[in-house]
């Protein structure tokens, strides 16, 4: 198996399912190695951890893709996302997300952990409602989607009425986030790239119209100065960006972190007693099955290297994230899910300047909710077939059936 074979390998439904074993093949080829004309896989946590942290390694840009693909314009979805600083590099990148930055700040964060215990303990008397007669409660519907929803959309300033519907939306549009082999399939991206355009035009202009406590009130405000902060358009882009990255994540983080719970009681005994602490889960389910699997960078400039291999300018890097949180050079014992471990640091979140803003915020919630989850349940079990969403890069569960009895 060569590189090439490990980036074809990624598309496939088996791969999607469990992909570690092929992430240990790539490693055994090495940290960086070439996977045809111009594009390369990198496997190795150190090789990851600095391109990550290398300026000059971007993000592929609209202007970029389009370049290579004509059809890449035609797509709303992807135009979206070209606008929001996911896909854009400096001086556009950090002149956006230093708008975005002031909402996520450590002390901002840590002032909503009250909000999120409250929105916790509510959640949980609903599921312990639902499931009062042993019948099963689907985690993933009744509690993982629903908590951080609710969080990213009280800082956005998103009603309550209107946040349930945003699941499907974005399950749909995050597909173009997906290796894939071409841009076939989007015609359900694309729509909910469009619905999801119109319902931030019209919350923006009516923020705009009757500000509020929100960041789509600053924001909106900030873009309609039109001082070159922020366009309209950056604005749209931005503020889906944040919507789903607010709760993706985070959902998998939750769904993942019980998963593993169920398959290690002796970690949820370990919760339980203070023998494990939440900041230690969190970080272990980070590294052991990261809800971000992927990413990529492009290579801006002259003279750039991959742990020795050379990647001129123009080059594509896949990094597997998945794989360098297993690094048998960075962690003993890889394959052994371990909360108890000093030394974890995974790349799940990123790094450098395309650093995750919300990963304060995805680990608060994580370390309130897991352990008051267990408290509160403590016969907490499988209540039928769980199944994972058919996806590779933003890796989760669709259902997690529970019981609380």
């Amino acid at each position: 198996m060569d590189g090439a074979a490990i980036i074809e390998f990624l598309t496939s439904p088996a791969v999607r399912a469990d992909p570690y074993p092929l992430y240990a093949k790539a490693r055994e080829l090495g940290p960086a190695v070439p996977a045809g004309d111009g594009v390369f896989v990198v496997s190795g946590y150190a090789a990851v951890n600095k391109v990550l942290r290398t300026p000059a390694f971007g993000v592929a840009t609209a202007d970029m893709m389009a370049g290579v693909l004509p059809e890449y314009v035609e797509h709303s979805s992807l135009a979206l996302f070209g606008r929001s600083i996911l896909q854009r590099n400096a001086p556009d990148q950090p002149r956006v997300r230093s708008l975005i930055a002031s909402v996520f700040t450590a002390r901002r964060v840590a002032a909503l952990r009250p909000a999120v215990e409250r929105a916790v303990d509510r959640l949980l008397d609903e599921m312990a409602g639902q499931g009062a007669d042993g019948s099963p409660v689907d985690f993933m519907d009744a509690f993982a989607f629903r908590l951080p929803v609710g969080v990213i959309c009280e800082l956005l300033g998103v009603p309550e009425r209107d946040r349930y519907r945003f699941r499907g939306l974005t399950s749909d549009l995050t597909v173009v986030l997906e290796i894939s082999e071409g841009l076939g399939g989007l015609a359900e991206a694309d729509a909910a790239a469009d619905e999801l355009s119109r319902y931030f035009t019209e919350l923006a202009a009516e923020r705009l119209a009757r500000p509020q406590d929100d960041l789509v009130s600053d924001l909106a405000r900030i873009a309609a100065e039109d001082d070159g902060r922020l366009s309209a358009e950056e604005l749209l882009a931005n503020l889906v960006l944040l919507l789903v990255a607010g709760f993706e994540t985070t959902t998998n983080l939750l769904g993942n972190g019980l998963a593993l719970l169920f398959r290690h009681p002796e970690a949820a005994a370990g919760l339980r007693t203070g023998a494990v602490t939440p900041a230690g889960f969190t970080d272990e389910v980070l590294r052991f099955d990261s809800p971000v699997q992927a990413t990529g960078r492009v290579a801006l400039a002259e003279g750039l290297a991959v742990d020795g291999v050379p990647t001129p300018p123009g080059s594509e890097l896949t990094l597997l994230i998945g794989a360098v949180n297993r690094d048998p050079a960075r962690y003993e014992r890889p394959d052994v899910f371990d909360p108890t471990r000093t030394d974890s640091q995974p790349l799940s979140f990123g790094g450098g300047q395309h650093f995750c803003l919300g990963s304060q915020l995805a680990r608060l919630e994580a370390e309130v909710a897991v352990p008051a989850l267990l408290d509160r349940f403590p016969r907490l079990a499988p209540g039928g077939v769980a199944t994972r969403r058919d996806r590779l890069v933003l890796r989760g569960y669709e259902t997690l059936p529970v019981t609380v009895r």
